[in-house]
């Protein structure tokens, strides 16, 4: 329902119609006010810049991956090919990208608990509790999802943990 995103002068915290419509002005600040600390924390930048090297690693092996004769053959073909290379890249990054995704979930639910910090250090963490209680509402959130489940699948952490955290 918000999000922040750009950098340098292109900065912009996007807020949906729906929470502009459905949220009193005092929980709206204090969405705002998670949304600054994402970006006085540099969350943004951060996140920017990992994908970045991510997406040069797997650049980097895709090359060494795609034309190579050796994983052809251990496929049965005669010859390397492009898209046979292609096929072997997809089965060899799946298990890498598993732990890519889990390590991009961690880091993401720590910088969700970083900026509601920052909205309990800079305004006030009960605005902001009761307006993700009504997110959560809204959106049909489970209330207790399996610690595992969360783990692998969650970039947020679970609305109760935050509720912990902020009050």
């Amino acid at each position: 329902n918000a999000y922040f995103s750009g950098f340098g002068k292109k900065k912009r915290i996007v807020l949906y119609d729906t929470l502009i419509k459905e949220f009193s002005e005092a929980e709206i600040v204090a969405v705002l006010a998670h949304e600054i600390g994402h970006y006085k924390k540099k969350h943004v930048l951060l996140m920017l810049i990992s994908s970045f090297v991510v997406t040069g690693l797997m650049l980097f092996l895709f090359s060494l991956v795609v034309n190579n004769p050796e994983l052809s053959q251990a496929l049965g073909a005669k010859s390397s090919s492009f898209h046979l290379g292609l096929i072997v890249f997809g089965i060899l990054y799946s298990p890498l990208s598993l732990v890519i995704g889990l390590g991009a979930n961690i880091v993401s639910r720590r910088n969700e608990f970083a900026a509601d910090r920052f909205v309990k250090e800079n305004y006030d963490s009960t605005i902001l509790a009761g307006a993700l209680k009504k997110l959560s509402v809204k959106n049909l959130s489970n209330m207790l999802p399996h610690p595992v489940y969360v783990f692998f699948h969650y970039s947020h952490p679970p609305l109760l943990q935050r509720l912990e955290k902020l009050t």
